[in-house]
C-alpha cells in the first residue's frame, strides 16, 4: 500500500476533482443538453445555444466532488490494502480486488455527489439567453426544489448504476495498464537498470493508463449515463406532492373531489418514470442509438478528464509520500 495517510489521499483526491471540473466542465454541460429530452426543442434550430453558458452549475459540483473525491480515493485505497492483505495466498484474482474495491469507494462517493450532480443537470439546462447569467442558473435550479429536497436524491441508484460498472470496467484495466507502461519504460531506461520513476513520468504513465481504460468504460456504460441524464433532468421538473400541487389536491380532499384527488396522484406516479420506462421511450423516439446519444462525446472528455483526474490524483498522492520520507530521513 501506498506510505500515505488518509489526510494525504484526501487531499490528493480533492484536488484532482477541482483541476478535472475546471478543464472539463464545459463537455460535460454539452453532453448533458444533447442526452437531453428536450435537445431538438432548445438546441437543434439554435446551435450557439448550445455553447452559452457552458459554466452553469459549477459551483455546487466544486463543492461536492472536493469531499466526494476524497472520500473515494480514501475507501479505494483502503478497502483495496485490506483485501490485498487478507488474501496473501493469491486466491483472489487482483482484478476482482480492484473491482470490488472501486465499486464500495463509487458508492460512498455518489451519496455525496448525487445532489450536485442533479442540480448540475438541470442548471445545465437553464436558457442562459433570458437575462439568467451562470450564478443565477444555480439559484433558479435551487427554486425547483425548495418544495421538496428530497428530490436532490433522485437519481442516486442511476448514477451509481452508472458509476459503478464504469469503475468495475476501469480500475482493473487502468491497475493492470499502468503497471504495464510503468514497467516497459522502466525496462528501457538507461539498459533495464532499476531507477526511480520521477514524479512526472508516474504522472504521464497515470494519465495515458486512467484515460485509455476510461474511455473504453465509457463507450459500453453510455447507455446508463442517458437514462441517468433523463431522470435527474426530471428531477427538477417533479416536485411531488409538495407546495402548490399538494395545497390544490388538499382543497379537492374538503371539496369532497376524491376522484379528481386520486387522478391527479396516478399522474404524478405516472411522471415519476424508472429507468426500464425511460429506456423504452429513448428506444422509441430514436432507435436503439439513442441510447448511445453522446457516447464519442463522453469517451473524450473522460479519456481526458479521467486522465487528468488519476493523473493528478496519482501525482499528488506520490508527492506527499515522498516528502513524507524526506522528513523523516531528515529527522534522522
Amino acid at each position: 500500500m501506498p506510505a500515505n495517510t488518509n489526510t494525504d489521499v484526501w487531499v490528493a483526491g480533492a484536488v484532482a476533482a477541482f483541476t478535472v471540473d475546471l478543464a472539463i466542465y464545459p463537455l460535460d454541460t454539452i453532453k448533458t443538453r444533447w442526452q437531453s429530452p428536450k435537445y431538438n426543442q432548445l438546441f437543434l434550430n439554435n446551435r450557439p445555444a448550445l455553447f452559452r453558458g457552458l459554466y452553469q452549475g459549477i459551483a455546487p459540483v466544486i463543492l461536492a466532488t472536493v469531499p466526494s473525491s476524497g472520500a473515494f480515493f480514501t475507501t479505494y485505497e483502503g478497502t483495496k490494502s485490506v483485501l490485498t492483505s487478507a488474501n496473501a495466498s493469491g486466491i483472489i484474482p487482483t482484478p476482482i480486488i480492484h473491482a470490488t474495491s472501486s465499486g464500495l469507494a463509487e458508492l460512498v462517493s455518489c451519496a455525496i455527489l448525487t445532489p450536485a450532480e442533479v442540480i448540475k443537470q438541470n442548471a445545465q439546462m437553464v436558457d442562459s439567453t433570458s437575462g439568467s447569467k451562470a450564478a443565477s442558473a444555480v439559484r433558479q435550479t435551487f427554486e425547483k426544489f425548495r418544495n421538496n429536497p428530497l428530490q436532490l436524491w433522485r437519481g442516486y441508484t442511476a448514477l451509481a448504476g452508472r458509476n459503478l460498472p464504469f469503475t468495475a470496467l476501469q480500475f482493473p484495466m487502468f491497475e493492470r495498464l499502468k503497471a504495464y507502461l510503468k514497467k516497459r519504460q522502466a525496462d528501457k531506461a538507461h539498459g533495464g537498470k532499476e531507477r526511480e520513476v520521477s514524479l512526472l513520468e508516474t504522472v504521464v504513465v497515470t494519465t495515458i493508463a486512467a484515460g485509455s481504460a476510461g474511455s473504453v468504460s465509457a463507450v459500453v456504460t453510455t447507455p446508463i449515463d442517458v437514462i441517468k441524464t433523463r431522470i435527474m433532468l426530471t428531477a427538477g421538473d417533479e416536485k411531488g406532492k409538495s407546495g402548490n400541487q399538494k395545497k390544490q389536491q388538499v382543497q379537492k380532499l374538503k371539496e369532497g373531489k376524491v376522484l379528481d384527488a386520486l387522478g391527479e396522484h396516478r399522474e404524478q406516479a405516472r411522471r415519476h418514470k424508472g429507468a426500464i420506462q425511460i429506456a423504452k421511450e429513448v428506444i422509441a423516439e430514436q432507435g436503439w442509438k439513442g441510447l448511445f446519444r453522446g457516447g464519442a462525446l463522453r469517451a473524450i472528455w473522460v479519456f481526458g478528464g479521467s486522465g487528468l483526474y488519476i493523473g493528478t490524483y496519482e501525482g499528488g498522492r506520490l508527492y506527499l509520500e515522498r516528502r513524507r520520507a524526506r522528513l523523516e530521513a531528515d529527522e534522522r
